[in-house]
């Protein structure tokens, strides 16, 4: 109540944001839509406007100032994307936070934190600077609670919506109530209607020709199994890739649901995702004096500093998490259309 009691009574309010505007005049170097934007935050810091309070409507704004219609229009449309407005339909514009420090106000909604999108968020992150305000939401990979986060994140009106969506039949319809130009998919790409922004990996096709670039190796060992839950996060494009790769190369090729402890056999290339059947896996080839590269061959999806250090060295391919960071957070303060499919790279190291 205190802190409402310092704005100014709404009879003036009106008058005194467009004196706010009129009196960046005197800055030559300042256009239309910066002396707009700028005044309107003038106006926040100086408590003429509080959170909550409605702001001039556009066709007061264009008689009031004398600007285009179009200037004002986007000059409404940066505060919002900074998160200091927010547009209620048939309402108006209205004051929604007073941090005007921040620039943007971005959401990352995004699977979990496991090592390699703790690289995509510490990159991303940085990139974005310190101006930036970033909140960050988790949705594990399940419809309901994404769906949950989906409207949590809507809700709270941010400038741009970074999202690793789900491949579920209901994620469409929820990503397609973002405006394009506030949307940026990033990790996996599910199609939406019409144009819009990603920053993903492709999974069936790179993973086939990681397949055939190990081929002559993995033709060295007897035959390969590929640990899989089709109840887990892994992207089931990769199954198909591996069914495709040893039915055409004649390889003896299984699918097996999860790696069964102490059932380690030699002449088999192990392809492990999950780091719980990795860790078991090795722990049994120390236990049986197995080596891995030699009696067994190992590959693992998605490199990570700990991969390089355990079994000798094991085996990954992966896009580089930092670097779809890092783009997410360039394409985020851009606002330049981006279309990018990042390169899936073989790291070969001992145990394959």
């Amino acid at each position: 109540m205190a802190r409402r009691a310092k704005c100014i009574n709404n009879y003036e309010v009106m008058k005194t944001i467009f004196e706010k505007i009129q009196e960046l005049d005197e800055v030559p170097s300042y256009s239309k839509h910066e002396r707009f934007v700028e005044g309107i935050v003038n106006a926040i810091n100086d408590r003429i406007i509080c959170v909550g309070d409605a702001l001039p409507s556009v066709n007061s704004m264009i008689s009031g100032l004398g600007f285009a219609r179009e200037t004002v229009i986007k000059g409404y449309r940066e505060l919002q994307n900074r998160g200091l407005i927010e547009a209620k339909n048939r309402l108006g514009y209205f004051v929604a936070d007073d941090n005007t420090k921040q620039s943007l106000k971005v959401a990352l909604l995004m699977y979990t934190i496991d090592t390699f999108q703790e690289q995509f968020y510490r990159s991303f992150r940085n990139e974005l600077g310190a101006g930036v305000h970033l909140d960050v939401f988790f949705h594990h990979g399940n419809i309901e609670v994404f769906e949950t986060m989906f409207s949590l994140v809507k809700n709270r009106h941010y400038g741009m919506y970074v999202i690793s969506p789900i491949h579920h039949p209901r994620t469409r319809e929820l990503l397609n109530t973002i405006p394009r130009q506030k949307l940026l998919m990033f990790d996996r790409y599910e199609p939406l209607e019409g144009d819009f922004n990603y920053v993903v990996q492709e999974f069936e096709q790179s993973s086939y020709h990681i397949f055939e670039e190990l081929a002559d190796v993995i033709k060295q060992f007897d035959k390969m199994v590929f640990f899989h839950n089709p109840d887990s996060l892994f992207p089931p494009e990769i199954v198909r890739s591996f069914r495709n790769f040893t039915q055409e190369h004649g390889i003896k090729g299984e699918v097996l649901r999860e790696y069964e402890p102490g059932s380690v056999e030699k002449g088999v290339v192990y392809y492990v995702n999950e780091n719980a059947e990795l860790w078991n896996l090795l722990r049994d080839c120390n236990a049986r004096k197995i080596e891995p590269g030699k009696d067994i061959g190992i590959l693992s999806h998605n490199d990570e500093p700990v991969k390089e250090l355990v079994g000798n060295g094991i085996t990954t391919y992966s896009v580089s998490f930092s670097e779809m960071g890092k783009r997410a957070a360039q394409a985020v303060l851009s606002r330049e259309p981006v279309h990018q499919v990042l390169p899936t790279n073989l790291i070969r190291r001992n145990s394959l």
